[in-house]
């Protein structure tokens, strides 16, 4: 389809996607051409630049009264890497399996986690230290390892840089993020990311310090009892605090009201703010660290309840709005049935694995493109999307018509095709099968090769 000048402006205004119309171009310019392809790239760069600035900073000594902190070295980070990347690696599983309906590209979750990790983390502690050097903490050591600093300045720091991306995603993609799930799970991977580095960190200090200080007694003790403390019991902290924020911003992105879009991220980053500042007051006045991991594990699970009806909800907000589509006749009964139920979703792709590449890939694409048009008729009708939409609904319907019949659909039809395991024992038999017909080299009679004439018969020559 072709978009004149004003369609164009009115798609972009929307926040609609424009796809490229003309002849296909090879795969190597698309990517070439694709701003995704830059961005990643940039911000790569970036994250990495970050990581570098972090490790020459924490291998640098640091002068106290009476003497200096030794760095961090390398050895310990390596070690502590090892021991906070199953922690990370677990959260990185459980944000992606909450993403579902309407999955973030690859792209979008490693932004979201290398910023958290990376970005945020540099940032913090640059901004933690300044802060604390102005608030004139005294004693030895780091100024932002300070109490009042880690209660009343790291919390709003740290939630305010883990959650910026998720409102540089949401400025570029309002369109693309509309449910609670993908807010959970960008927010999810920021906080994972901050706190993967943040635990290397404090593992690398404690490896450190018990190498240099007597007093400590078993090292290896020590390191394990802050393993278990901020890999396993307190690992729900940054995750859980980042994830408040990511809610509130869906909220506000969802609403038609101006007054709730501004309100709505704020509330959420204070929300959030005020939970990560309690729970640092409560580590910082000794409570025991077993009845926070009760605590805080009693808020995942009312988290993870909530996320359940969300899923649920989700469900039948595109099974309505697919509807419609079959009230106009122009989607078949068994689209709502087929894409409003994250199961036969599973179980549709499941059954496509075995009938090839071409199904497997119709039946993605499809399932993607069902579930971008509720979402379209939802904005629609919430009013956040103009008539500009309608351009974009056709091109979304004609995209489904053309993949239709090479998807799967309906499971209980296009079951799952077993693979044809050979028979030896027919391969054997047709081996030692005797070759019978006439010596003339002639096919036998009856064969499929066998002719009444005389293939060596010819016109006489000359």
């Amino acid at each position: 389809m072709t978009l004149d000048h004003l369609a164009l402006r009115e798609r972009r205004a929307n926040g609609l996607p424009v796809e490229a119309s003309g002849e296909k171009q090879h795969w190597a310019r698309r990517v070439l051409t694709s701003p995704w392809t830059w961005v990643l790239l940039g911000a790569t760069l970036i994250y990495a630049a970050c990581l570098v600035w972090l490790y020459h900073t924490s291998i640098q000594e640091t002068p106290v009264e009476g003497g200096t902190i030794p760095g961090l070295n390398a050895s310990a980070i390596k070690r502590s890497a090892r021991l906070a990347a199953p922690t990370l690696l677990a959260w990185i599983g459980v944000f992606v399996l909450v993403d579902r309906f309407r999955p973030m590209r690859l792209i979008l979750w490693w932004l979201a986690l290398g910023w958290g990790a990376c970005v945020s983390t540099a940032s913090s502690m640059v901004i933690n230290t300044w802060a604390g050097q102005e608030m004139a903490i005294v004693g030895p050591g780091d100024p932002a390892t300070g109490a009042r600093t880690a209660v009343f300045v790291a919390p709003f720091v740290e939630e305010a840089t883990k959650a910026t991306i998720l409102f540089l995603l949401a400025m570029a993609l309002r369109y693309r993020i509309v449910t609670r799930l993908q807010a959970v799970s960008l927010a999810g991977l920021s906080g994972a990311g901050f706190a993967f580095t943040e635990n290397i960190l404090y593992y690398s200090r404690a490896i450190v310090y018990s190498s240099v200080t007597i007093e400590t007694g078993d090292p290896e003790a020590a390191l394990a009892e802050i393993v278990l403390l901020r890999g396993l019991k307190t690992a729900f902290g940054h995750p859980l605090f980042t994830i408040l924020a990511g809610i509130a911003l869906v909220i506000g992105l969802r609403s038609a009201s101006k007054v709730v879009r501004i309100i709505a991220p704020l509330v959420g980053f204070l929300v959030a703010s005020l939970a990560h500042m309690v729970f640092n007051f409560l580590a910082s006045t000794g409570m025991d660290p077993n009845y926070m991991a009760i605590i805080g594990w009693i808020m995942v699970l009312s988290l993870v309840l909530h996320l359940v009806r969300q899923a649920l909800a989700e469900g039948r907000r595109i099974g309505d709005r697919l509807t419609d589509y079959v009230s106009m006749g122009w989607l078949p009964a068994e689209a709502v049935r087929a894409f409003s139920r994250q199961r036969t979703r599973w179980h549709s792709l499941f059954n496509a694995v075995s009938h090839g590449w071409r199904p497997l890939l119709a039946t993605f694409r499809l399932q993607r493109t069902m579930t971008e048009l509720a979402h379209l008729r939802d904005s629609q009708l919430r009013g956040l999307v103009d008539a500009a939409g309608h351009g974009r609904e056709r091109e979304l319907l004609d995209r489904a018509r053309e993949l239709w019949p090479v998807a799967v659909t309906d499971p209980k039809v296009q079951r799952f095709h077993l693979p044809r395991f050979p028979n030896p024992v027919a391969w054997w038999r047709r081996r030692r099968r005797p070759i019978s017909g006439p010596t003339t080299g002639a096919s036998p009679l009856g064969s499929p090769e066998y002719s009444p004439v005389d293939p060596r018969w010819a016109p006489p020559k000359g």
